[in-house]
């Protein structure tokens, strides 16, 4: 399965942008998506998590409220909709695939869960 992350930019604080994961297989409904984050300088860390049937989710307390993750396995893609961007959202995002969905804060940072990575999207938030 491969992953393609898009929908990144240059925006304003206070703006919106929504990212898509696309995925190449309909084998991607099986999975969880996670959206991770990475800004110059700094670690990786996980934004939001959805399970296969879309019906559980996971919010990073940095983007809760702002930042809502779907999915319409239909088309094969997990969506990521930030609102009221901040400077501090600026990072690389990317998407990954794991066999299971998972809260547990242990498991959102094992990299050995994630099977599939997309390459990363720009966010830049600045006036």
């Amino acid at each position: 399965v491969q992953l393609q992350a898009c929908g990144g930019g240059l925006v304003q604080p206070g703006d919106s942008l929504r990212l898509s994961c696309a995925a190449s297989e309909r084998t991607f409904n099986t999975y969880a998506i996670n959206w991770f984050r990475q800004a110059p300088g700094k670690e990786r860390e996980v934004v939001a998590a959805i399970n296969w049937g879309g019906d559980t989710t996971y919010y990073a307390d940095s983007v809760k409220g702002r930042f809502t993750i779907s999915r319409d396995n239909a088309k094969n893609t997990v969506y990521l909709q930030m609102n009221s961007l901040r400077p501090e959202d600026t990072a690389v995002y990317y998407c990954a695939a794991a066999k299971r969905f998972s809260s547990n804060p242990h498991d959102l940072i094992d990299y050995a869960r994630y099977v599939y990575w997309g390459q990363g999207t720009l966010v830049t938030v600045s006036s």
